[in-house]
């Protein structure tokens, strides 16, 4: 797994008939960043307007989440 996305496990009561399933979420990676330093790399204007930021470690790629038990395309999008 990414080092972006977090997992973490949801109250169970012990009479909750149903079994526990991870949840998953990400941290952006400008939340560890409190000023920029100088002298990041950076994607070339291009390649960064493809990406949506000039620096590549601030790149954050937007990954589907898989719904269990629905394949693609048929969740009507």
């Amino acid at each position: 797994m990414d080092r972006q996305w977090r997992t973490y496990e949801t109250y169970r009561s012990p009479f909750d008939p149903c079994a526990p399933r991870p949840k998953t979420y990400i941290v952006p990676p400008n939340q560890y960043y409190v000023m920029q330093p100088k002298g990041l790399r950076q994607f070339a204007p291009r390649e960064a307007l493809k990406r949506g930021t000039l620096w590549p470690d601030l790149y954050s790629p937007y990954e589907r989440a898989h719904r269990e038990g629905v394949a693609d395309g048929e969740d009507g999008s």
